[in-house]
């Protein structure tokens, strides 16, 4: 029943609309923002029409406004690879080259490298300055 009267909702409503329930004599309608609960309301008449010749007795229209989606997710796809053994062994070599202890063997002879890592003693002042 919701396929046939979503053929009948205006252009662009049919993908944010559905129908909920036929309670007694009104259409229930779930929607996915007030936007489309406005225009909903706007067409009910025509919805009411379109219901009436397809043989159901409903008078009104009701809309529900919801913040779920409407139609379910598709499932979760895997979004990363697995990792590789090289890869694996190449990230832990980075992080051990990246740990305090690691770093001052890995730095060796490196006089630039020793450099930067190594903190700057505190600038004295120039006599006379306060």
């Amino acid at each position: 029943m919701d396929r046939l009267l979503r053929t009948h909702l205006p252009q662009g409503l049919g993908a944010h609309a559905r129908l909920a329930n036929v309670r007694g004599d009104k259409l229930v309608f779930v929607v996915d923002s007030p936007v489309w609960h406005a225009k909903l309301r706007l067409a009910a008449p025509a919805l009411v029409d379109a219901a009436r010749s397809i043989g159901l007795e409903v008078n009104d229209v009701g809309v529900r406004t919801t913040t779920a989606p409407l139609r379910p997710l598709p499932p979760a796809e895997a979004r990363h690879a697995p990792m590789s053994a090289a890869a694996r062994a190449g990230l832990e070599t980075a992080l051990a080259m990246l740990r305090p202890e690691a770093s001052e063997e890995h730095a060796g002879g490196d006089r630039k490298a020793s450099a930067r890592r190594a903190p700057r003693p505190p600038a004295e002042p120039a006599e006379g300055a306060s």
